[in-house]
């Protein structure tokens, strides 16, 4: 009899599952939601102190002060300590420098000087040297000793005196001389009046670069006259020398006065391209070359 009360069908089954099911979701509702609710004000709170730390630190990040804003602060090595003694600057080392106080790239300075320029013949020279300032100098120059062997003497002098007379006293071309302006050397130039030894050695470290002369008018490059001094020269063409420009590399060719970085770049890149030069006009559409520019170096480059 209780089986009769007791038996279900399969629907009947799966609708009491169902309404369990939803009676059990209707009490874990709220609970569950006041968990989540607790997890998001976690969270939030979380986030409210993570932002308050942060833009604590950015506050204190700007209120900071750096110690020292010189861009050429050496500050994290210390100092060599400074040690004035009398020195010669002809045959004082780099250390003895460095204990003077000077710089590692003034000492280099002063080497180069010694190097390239000759000697300190008295301490006056000393302020010659690029980056020294008039304080340094002040306080350096009653340490300064020329050593003997580099001082002017009174036969230096006298010596600079008598070829400094040789100089003035130098025989000159009489007018209708005519001088190879391709090969004459510093001697021979200075014998045409107006021209010194300044303006002699212009034109013979002008001549190497070029390789040659080809016209009198490319004197006035060198900021001379050419026209007063046409009359004194003859020009052989045939003496210039050539630059192979299918051989030839860069650094060849930028030594030219003619020829820039960026020509020269053109050139190489079109040998690379398109093979062997042959002529002026192959070079003609690049930017980089101007008619004038074609008609300047013609007289100077060759193709084998």
């Amino acid at each position: 009899m209780w089986k009769d009360f007791l038996y279900y069908t399969k629907t009947e089954r799966q609708g009491i599952i169902v309404l369990v099911v939803l009676i059990l979701g209707v009490y874990a509702a709220p609970k569950l939601f006041s968990v989540f609710t607790r997890a998001e004000d976690t969270d939030r709170t979380g986030n409210e102190k993570f932002d308050k730390e942060y833009h604590d630190f950015i506050s204190s990040l700007r209120d900071t002060k750096p110690h020292n804003t010189s861009s050429h602060s050496f500050q994290s090595f210390p100092q060599k300590e400074i040690k004035l003694a009398v020195f010669d600057p002809n045959t004082a080392d780099s250390t003895t420098f460095l204990s003077l106080g000077l710089p590692s790239w003034m000492i280099k300075n002063i080497l180069h000087y010694r190097h390239k320029q000759g000697k300190f013949r008295q301490p006056e020279d000393f302020r010659k040297i690029y980056g020294l300032t008039e304080e340094q100098y002040q306080t350096l120059r009653p340490y300064i000793h020329i050593t003997k062997d580099f001082k002017i003497t009174k036969d230096t002098v006298r010596l600079l005196t008598a070829q400094n007379i040789q100089q003035d006293t130098l025989v000159k071309y009489l007018p209708g001389t005519i001088v190879s302006l391709n090969s004459a050397d510093t001697t021979e130039l200075k014998k045409i009046p107006g021209i010194g030894s300044a303006i002699a050695r212009m034109i013979v470290n002008y001549r190497e670069r070029l390789g040659g002369f080809c016209r009198i008018e490319q004197l006035q490059e060198i900021h001379l006259k050419a026209e007063k001094l046409r009359p004194w020269f003859s020009i052989d063409a045939d003496q210039t020398r050539r630059i192979n420009l299918n051989k030839a590399g860069m650094e060849r060719m930028i030594r030219h006065p003619y020829i820039n970085y960026y020509q020269a770049k053109v050139i190489i890149e079109y040998r690379k391209k398109k093979g062997v030069l042959k002529n002026l006009k192959q070079l003609s559409l690049y930017e980089e070359f101007t008619p004038a520019d074609l008609e300047r170096i013609e007289p100077y480059i060759c193709y084998n």
